[in-house]
């Protein structure tokens, strides 16, 4: 989406800057810096989420996965 915003003089300075010492577009910078500033940096997509691929343990009857921490003790 392309908008027209006037940003302050200081603001342009600082976001062109980070720019140049980070090497992105200034594009980018102020995308990042809206993103932070909203609390939406988490909701970046990034690709394909991770594949989770099943696999079976052996486990034998009767041992409850969800208290292997406690075998050791037993």
């Amino acid at each position: 989406m392309h908008i027209t915003l006037t940003i302050d003089d200081d603001l342009a300075r600082t976001l062109k800057e980070r720019a140049r010492e980070m090497g992105v577009s200034f594009e980018k910078v102020v995308n990042g810096t809206l993103r932070e500033g909203l609390g939406e940096s988490a909701n970046i997509h990034r690709g394909k989420p991770p594949k989770t691929m099943p696999h079976s343990f052996g486990f034998k009857p009767g041992i409850d996965t969800d208290k292997l921490a406690q075998l050791p003790d037993e």
